[in-house]
């Protein structure tokens, strides 16, 4: 099987598993949670040494667009809710044999723009990948 076919069947997995899979609920990006992320400021400064999202493959299909390299996989997949554009977003870590999924978010109204996306999601990644670099630190220094 091809890694594309095998990230299909990733997301589908996860997108009929969504509630049971993320307990907590997707979260719905708000004036709250950007104000709590530190992106209200017109140019927040991610850390720009990092490698998180500068190579990502790119496979557009009709229903979702899926972004992957070495360490993640992302699904964005633009939907309608009651005529209103939504965007839902599935981040997992790109691990073998397959992706673990971490989070689900989703952007209605006015936070669903491009550039809000790649900026809320940027920032997610950022902090999944401290939190996998902290976890992998204390499993090998576990004193």
């Amino acid at each position: 099987m091809d890694k594309i076919a095998e990230l299909d069947s990733s997301y589908e997995q996860f997108i009929n598993r969504l509630p049971e899979l993320v307990p907590d609920g997707i979260l719905h990006v708000d004036l709250q949670l950007l104000q709590k992320l530190g992106l209200l400021h017109e140019e927040t400064d991610i850390d720009n040494s990092s490698s998180l999202t500068r190579f990502f493959h790119v496979v557009e299909s009709k229903d979702k667009i899926t972004l992957f390299n070495d360490q993640f996989v992302i699904w964005i997949v633009p939907e309608k809710i009651n005529s209103e554009p939504h965007t839902l977003i599935l981040v997992a870590l790109n691990i073998p044999p397959k992706p673990k999924l971490e989070m689900a978010f989703s952007m209605s109204g006015i936070y669903n723009t491009s550039r809000l996306v790649l900026r809320v999601l940027e920032k997610f990644l950022a902090e999944i990948q401290e939190n996998e670099d902290l976890l992998s630190n204390l499993l090998e220094n576990p004193d």
